[in-house]
This record gives C-alpha cells, structure tokens and sequence, in this order.
C-alpha cells in the first residue's frame, strides 16, 4: 500500500503511465486499497498533482469496477467507501481543493446511483448532517454532491422505483433544502451585502440546481405549496433574482465567464422553461409567465447584453419565449401582428448578427465555431447553466422564428421577416465587400424562417410552404457556393455550404449531384471552416435516405470518389502531428462515407487508399486523442476491406499484409484504446477464409487466450467473434494442441461469471458446440453445464435465465451429427436425476413465450427435435412436463411470419446503414466500440430446416409410439390452434 503515492505519479508520466495503472488495478482488489487511497487524497502533505490523480482513480474505480464480479472489489471497502466519502467531501471544502472534490462529488454521484438506497442507507441524512447555517463553503460542497446525485433523475424513465427513491430524498432532504434556499435569498437581499457573497451566490445556483432536479419528474407538495415564494411577479424570489444585479459580482466587460447573477438567472429561465413543459397550470394561478416574458425583454431586449459572458443567459432566455410559444397557453402574449414585430426585432435580429468574438473564433478557434453552429438549436432538459452551453445566441434567435412558425403565426412571422430580409440582401448588393454581414444575417434568418421541423441526423424534414426555398438558393445562395475562392468573403461561402446542408432533403438528387463537384473543390479551400463544412456536406449527402435504402450509389460518385477521397485525406495528412491530425473528425467521417458510398468502384485504388489510411493510423497511434477519429479510421479500413474483397477475393493477402504491422504494433505497445477495433477488424479478415486458417493467424491464438486480454470489456465482443472464426475454421488443430480447454477455461473463468459479459460467454459457447465434434465436446460438456448452473444458483438475473434456456434450445436444434437432445439431456441426468425437468419446467418453459423474434425459430426446432427426438423426455419423470413444454411450442406459431423468416436472409449490406455516429456519444470509456462495417449478416443457425411449422408436422409423423401417446393427451385447444396454424398434428 505504500508505493500507492508513487504509482500514481507514476501514472501521470507518458513513459510509466501503463506500467502503473496495470499496477493499480492488480492493487485495487487487495482489502483495504480503497480506504487507503482516500485517506491519501485527503492528506495535504501529499503533493496536488498525486491527490488529483488519486481522486481521478477513484472516480473510475467508481465508474468501471464497483459492481465488477469477477475480480471483485472487497464488501468492506466498499463499505468504509460508502461511510467515509461524505465526511471526505466536507474535508475537501476548501476553495484550493475544488478540483478534487468534484472528482469525489462524481464518485459520490457512481456509487449512489448503485447503491443508494439499498446499500446506502444513510446517504441522505450524511448530507442533510453536513449543512450548516453559517459555513457557507461547507455547503457548496454538500449541494454540489447532492445536485451530482439528483440530477440523474432529469434522464430517467418514471418508475416505481425512481419515485420510491425520490419520496426517500424529499423526506429527508425537503424540509433543509426549503430553509437554506430562503436563508440564502435573504442573505443575497440584503444591504449591504454579506461579506461571504461569492459563496452565498454559488450556494443559491446549487440550490437552483437542485430545484431543477426535484420538480423534473413531478412537482412535490412541498413546492407546490410555496409556490407563491418562487413564482409570484415582483415579489416571488425568482423574480427578484431576474432585478439581482449586485455590483461586487460584476465582471469585466471582456469577461467570457459568466458572473454568479447570470448563472443563477440563466437557472431561473430554465426552470420557467421546464414549469412551461410540465406544470402550466399551476403557472397559470398567477401572471408569473407574463412577469418572466417582461423580465425577457428588459434582460436581453435590443442588444441591451452583447458580452460573451451572457450568451447563455441570453440563449436560455430566448428558449424559454419559444417554449413560451410553442406551448399554445399564452397566444394572447404573442399573438398580435406588433408583438411578433417587437420580438423580431428587439430580440430575433440583434442576436442573428455574427459579433467579433464569432469573427475571432471562426479564424483561430474554427473547430469550436464549428462545434456551436453545428449544435442543435434548442437544448433540452438540462438544468441550470448546462443546457445552455449546446446553443449559440443565433440559434436560440432562430428558434424563437420557428416557434412563431410552427405555432400558427407563420403568415405574420413570414412577412416581418422576409422585410429584414430584403433589408439585408439590398444593402448587401449596395456594397458586397463591406457589407458581407447583412447577407450572412438575411441568410440565417431566411434558413430559421424557412424550417418548420428539423432532426440534427437528417436536417430540414418539413418547410414552410410561404419560403421557396429552392428559388432562394439559386437567386442567393449559388452564386457564393460556386464562386472562387477570395471573390467573396469566406463566411458567405460557409454560409452557402450550411445552407445546402440544412436544406438537402428539399433538393433533387439530380440538384444534389449537380452540386456535388463544387463541394469537392471546396475541400481543397485554405480555409479550415470551408473545408471541413464541405466534408460536413458531403457526408450527409451521401447519407440521405429514401425508405430503407440509400438514395446514392457507387454509380453516382464512380467518376469523382477518387479525388474525393484524396482531397480529404490530404487534409489529413498535412495536419503534421497526431494530435492536429487526429483532432477534425468530420474529415475522417468524410473519407468514411466515400468508402462506403463508392465501394467496389474503388477496387483500382484501393491499395494506394489502404497505404495512406494505414499512414493516417500511424500517426496517431502515437498519442490517441480523439475517439470519434479513431471509430471513423478503423471503420473506413474495415469498409475497404470488406467491399474491395467481396468483389475480387485475391486482393485479401495484400490486406493482411498491410495490417498485420500496425495491428501487431497496437498489441505488443497495448494501446488500448484501438485494441478492441484491432480484434473485430482480425475477426473480420479471418473469417474472409474460406478454409483453413494462415500460420500468422495462428501463432496470434496463444496471445489472444491469456488472462490480460480479457481484461478490457471493450475488447471481449472483438475477441469472441475471433474465437468463433477460429473455431469455424481451425476447431481439430485447437482440440490436438489443448487451445479448446483454453477457449472454454475463459468461458468458465471470465465471461459466464460476469453479469456484464455473460451474453459473450453464451455466444461463444454457441461456437464450441457448433464446431467442436460432439465426442471430443463430451469429456467437457458436463463440467461446462455444471459452470452455467453454478452461476444460476448464486447470481440469477432474467438475463441470464434466458441466455441460459436459449443456449439449451439452440444446442438441441442446431444440425451436428452425434449432438442430439439426449445429449444435452442426459449429461444433466448425469449431474443429478430428475434435474432435466426442473431445469425445463423452472426455467426453459417459462422463456419460450419471451424469446424475441429473431431467436424464435431456433427456439421452435429445439424445442420440435427434443420433444419428438429425445427418449428421456418420453419417459419418467420428463414426460410429465412434456405437455407443457409442447404448449410452449404451439404458441410459437400464433406468430408464424417470425418463424419462417430465416435471420440469414439479410442482404451484403448488413450493418453498412447503421454507419452513423452523429447522435452517439463516442469515448474511450465505452464499453464496446462496434465496427458496423466488419459486421456479416447474420447465419442462420438452423438452415436445414425451411419452415419450422413442416418440419414440426414432419417429426409429429415420424415421432415413437410415446410421443404419439403424449400427443394425444394435449389438450384439444393447443392442437387445434397448431392445425389452424398450418401444422399436420397426427
């Protein structure tokens, strides 16, 4: 335990940072390690850097292994944890230790959202103990755990559990938190100011913070009574906090952090938002909307707060008048022809405009920019101060337009604006060079007035029919899409491009095309927001959609993917280190989607594609950084090799060979944020073998079988589906050199333990008994049985009940000589007689009518074959649960569309549609990064047999004397409802 402090030092150093975590971890499972390490990030004379990483540790200890079964973490620490971190947050409440109580807060915030409160049970009265009515520093950081606890109720489904743990809070929590935030209000109220100001502000945003939270799923009592308190005009606290402006906790005017005031504002508009959405009609017992809708417009009115530091005051305020509209309560607030003229205006137009500070970014900070024009123009729920930061002023602004439009105010709204924007366009053309802005204003209000309905994946769905928006795009737009670089300032042509974006489901293909190779010349513009919007463009172009189908094909760009693809490849690969050329993922995105578009077409460039992407991946294998980057790069290279082979296998040798270095590199260097790409795109490769499997591939399954690594989950999918090739492929080589006992020894050891991974366990399972030939099987098979059942008596999950019936009714069903259902029967009978029907009675049974869709007709035929093919379940004890279990069977086929349909019937693109990240949240944290293009479609386990219902009536036919006997015992409703499904029953 000692050299604890010097590991993680040593953790912080590029040269000894893996060797120290993989020390850690080993570390963390010995009893006492995590008492230990808080009391080392709670002791100054440690040095600040070590406390940090220590509390960054813990946090993910939190995160990743504290409900980890196989290598568990010691019931006592945990306990101690759960007992001593509150106390260790209060210890931390010193402002020089702000960093490392937020890395408790969030490990307070893991460990709860799993333990509390069935473990936990005193979690809320530790915090409520720990408020105090003076020492203000000591509750930012109870509030700041508490809101960490709190706030993961905004994202969660309503359930009686959730709201048995909410009652749990307000029981005990309600009651101070009311006093403290009114204790706190006072405090700010009076003059002069308290002399703890600062720490009295930022108490009151928590408390605002955790208001949020406790009325996001319903509005408690409490609340409701006070609501005059909070919400009533001029005299409520809310409305006093909308005049707060104390001059001690002003800013400075080029300030870009936003003042305490502004923060606790912005929290306000947020919950007006939020009682809008969920509570209108205790809003409407008062004028309070009125009030915040004038609280608005004296805020923000005509520009009255152009400073950075406010945008997202400004931005929520502006949210909260279109939630306003939206709503349909207030239309005689918005209603009148002056009202919308006022607000486009004094708040629309003033707030369009690109200020200096956009001007700045959009030269030396261009992938920001990029990021807030890029994000969705009306946040969500996200509480004080944090949905705010996923809007710009100018969406916001828009958003207030297509409130107006979408809320039956269109006419009015279309015309008030077409005004500004004829404005804008006259005094562009009055002097182009000077007065770019105007046109870059007319065209973002003309795309805000123009949309009726959006999504961030497929952009404008649904116009409003008062906007050509064609017509606008060729008078307006084209001429600065086409014209040359330098001829007009470069946001326009940004412009241009964002337009045809936003707009591309309203353009033809034909249009699209046709447009399509000025897209390409801007790829190779200097300017970095250009090129990177065309790659944007691209992109999203080529992923439209009509139906199920893809409206581009490899036809339609076969004549310019090329130099399509070297145009953004070359961007790449002129960023110079990895981390610039890891840093634009819209560039890779690009490249990605060209590969997947152009397919085959590229079969006589792919080797130069290849060498430049292996390039790329070199690169930045030597300092990953960005993991949206990385998902892309090994996507495309898996999409190469996928598309490239399947129309001339012969090309597979020269993959390998251009792979195996880098991939090797990766393994032996444990990068491990590539290693679980590495596996699937291995996977992949190997499974392109028709027969037999390569020596290289070979000498990798020793590797691939030890403990290290299967350490990291997100390397376990990867892994299972390289196992599988190889039992596919090489199932008597791994049985004659003892690689199978290896193969099952991790199912045993590592995956069917594991709640986490048990479904890899079960899959791979479905691997051995498909290749491994029953008589070399049988002499592990019962032990293997014994494993699965071990893990139902002490860890039992619905998962797992299922995963464990499924693997039953497929080992029965699958076509294996010598694997019958007596031979998963009897080495059951073997463990203990009679156990077969408790196993099918408890648990198999019980399942059938739970499989879903895709596992029914393997369900069917297992359950077809080991009715009429099995002796045991004739005899004894068995067959008294033979008619059950046949019950079972005939409602499967109320559904027969589901049987019939065999899995294996999906088409070459399996996966390829799914290629698209933009509402995924990418990180190195998650557990499984999927290939979609090293995804096969998938194999039908039981395509022996065409239609489960003939194959039934088949066996029925064939069936012994008992099983005609059984038959006859059904009840009469079970066999009618089989014959009225298509089965000959007898």
């Amino acid at each position: 335990m000692s050299d604890i402090a010097s590991l993680l030092q040593a953790s912080l150093q590029p040269a000894s940072r893996k060797q120290a975590e993989q020390q850690l971890h080993a570390l963390t499972t010995q009893p006492g390690f995590l008492p230990h390490l808080l009391r080392l990030i709670l002791d100054p004379a440690n040095d600040r850097p070590t406390r940090l990483a220590g509390g960054i540790y813990l946090k993910n200890v939190a995160k990743l292994r504290w409900e980890e079964d196989v290598a568990a973490l010691p019931e006592q620490d945990k306990t101690s944890l759960r007992s001593e971190l509150v106390p260790a947050m209060i210890a931390l409440s010193g402002p020089a230790d702000k960093a490392i109580r937020a890395q408790i807060a969030e490990s307070v915030a893991l460990i709860a959202e799993l333990d509390f409160p069935v473990k936990w049970t005193d979690l809320i009265d530790q915090l409520v103990m720990s408020l105090s009515p003076t020492e203000y520093s000591v509750n930012i950081g109870v509030l700041e755990t508490a809101h960490s606890i709190f706030r993961q109720w905004r994202a969660q489904v309503r359930t009686d559990e959730l709201f048995t743990e909410i009652n749990l809070v307000f029981s005990r929590f309600m009651t101070p938190f009311l006093q403290l935030f009114r204790a706190s209000a006072s405090l700010l109220f009076t003059t002069p100011a308290p002399p703890n100001l600062s720490l009295v502000a930022r108490t009151q945003i928590l408390l605002a913070e955790i208001f949020y939270d406790f009325t996001c799923q319903d509005l408690p009592p409490d609340i409701e009574d006070a609501h005059d308190e909070f919400f009533a005009p001029t005299t409520g606290m809310f409305h006093q906090f909308l005049a707060w402006d104390p001059a001690e906790l002003r800013g400075e005017p080029d300030d870009t952090t936003p003042s305490l005031s502004t923060q606790l504002k912005t929290g306000i508009f947020e919950i007006a938002e939020l009682y809008i959405k969920l509570y209108p009609d205790q809003l409407s017992k008062s004028p309070a909307v009125e009030g915040f809708v004038q609280g608005v417009w004296q805020l923000v009115g005509s520009g009255k707060l152009p400073g950075v530091a406010d945008d997202s005051l400004v931005s929520q305020s502006l949210r909260f008048i279109s939630t306003a509209i939206r709503s349909g309560y207030y239309k005689s607030l918005f209603s009148s022809r002056d009202t919308i003229s006022s607000l486009v205006q004094g708040v629309v137009v003033p707030n369009v405009g690109l200020r200096e500070h956009e001007m700045e970014q959009f030269e030396d900070d261009p992938l920001e920019f990029i990021r807030l024009d890029l994000s969705p123009g009306s946040g969500g729920v996200g509480g004080a101060g944090s949905a705010t930061d996923a809007s710009t002023r100018r969406q916001s602004a828009a958003d207030v337009l297509q409130a107006l439009v979408g809320s039956g105010y269109q006419t009015e709204a279309t015309e008030i604006v077409g005004t500004w924007i004829g404005t804008g366009l006259t005094e562009y053309n009055s002097n182009p060079a000077q007065n770019w802005r105007a046109k870059d204003s007319a065209v973002y209000l003309l795309t805000a007035v123009a949309t009726e309905a959006s999504t961030t994946q497929h952009g404008v769905t649904s116009t409003n029919a008062q906007v050509d928006v064609v017509k606008f795009f060729s008078d307006h737009v084209y001429q600065d899409l086409q014209a040359p670089a330098g001829s007009v300032h470069p946001i326009l042509q940004v412009d241009a491009i964002r337009f045809l974006l936003t707009f591309r489901n309203q353009l033809t293909k034909e249009q699209l095309l046709s447009v399509l190779p000025l897209l390409v010349r801007h790829l190779g513009s200097d300017n970095y927001v250009t090129y990177t919007y065309a790659a944007i463009t691209i992109d999203r172009i080529l992923f439209i959609k009509k139906g199920a189908q893809l409206l581009f094909s490899q036809a339609d760009i076969h004549d310019f993917a090329p130099d399509l693809l070297n145009a953004v490849l070359s961007k790449i690969e002129a960023a110079g280190s990895p981390e610039k050329v890891a840093e634009n993922d819209h560039l890779m995105k690009c490249a990605m989607r060209v590969i997947v578009t152009a397919r085959q077409t590229l079969t006589p460039t792919h080797q130069q594609i290849l060498q430049r992407l292996v390039g790329i991946l070199g690169i930045i294998s030597k300092n990953p950084s960005n993991p949206n980057f990385d998902q892309y790069i090994f996507e495309s290279i898996s999409a190469l090799m996928r598309f490239i082979v399947q129309g001339n296998p012969s090309t597979l040798p020269a993959f390998e060979e251009a792979l195996f270095g880098p991939f090797t590199f990766i393994l032996q260097q444990d990068i491990d944020q590539y290693i679980p790409y590495t596996f699937q795109i291995l996977a992949q490769m190997l499974s392109m073998h028709t027969t037999g499997v390569p020596a290289a591939y070979r000498s990798l399954l020793p590797f691939l079988l030890t403990p290290a690594c299967w350490q990291q989950k997100g390397s376990i999918p990867g892994l299972v589906k390289l196992l599988k090739a190889f039992l596919a492929r090489d199932a008597a080589e791994m049985i004659s050199t003892g690689q199978i006992t290896a193969v099952l020894a991790v199912v045993q050891q590592r995956l069917i333990p594991s709640k986490i991974n048990d479904a890899w366990g079960f899959e791979l399972l479905e691997g051995v008994v498909t290749y491994v030939p029953p008589p070399q099987l049988k002499q592990y098979f019962k032990v293997l049985i014994m494993t699965l059942l071990t893990r139902m008596q002490t860890s039992k999950t619905d998962k797992y009940v299922y995963l464990f019936s499924q693997f039953l009714l497929f080992t029965m069903a699958i076509n294996v000589d010598g694997l019958g259902p007596d031979y998963v029967i009897s080495t059951i009978e073997e463990i203990q007689p009679q156990l077969w029907s408790q196993i099918l009675g408890n648990f198999v049974v019980p399942q059938v009518p739970k499989m879903p869709h895709k596992d029914r007709k393997v369900a069917a035929v297992g359950l077809t074959r080991m009715l009429t093919e099995s002796s045991i379940m004739t005899t004894g004890p068995s067959a008294q649960t033979w008619p059950a279990a046949f019950t079972a069977l005939a409602r499967l086929f109320n559904e027969p569309q589901y049987l019939t349909k065999s899995s294996g019937d999906a088409d070459t693109n399996a996966g390829i549609t799914e290629i698209d990240y933009e509402e995924q949240t990418a990180g190195y944290q998650a557990a499984y990064s999927r290939l979609a293009s090293s995804e096969s479609a998938p194999v039908d386990p039981v395509a022996y047999v065409r239609d489960p219902r003939e194959f039934l009536s088949a066996s029925l036919a064939k069936g012994s004397p008992q099983v005609k006997t059984l038959l006859a015992a059904c009840p009469a409703d079970v066999r009618n409802a089989l014959a009225a499904a298509g089965v000959v029953v007898g």
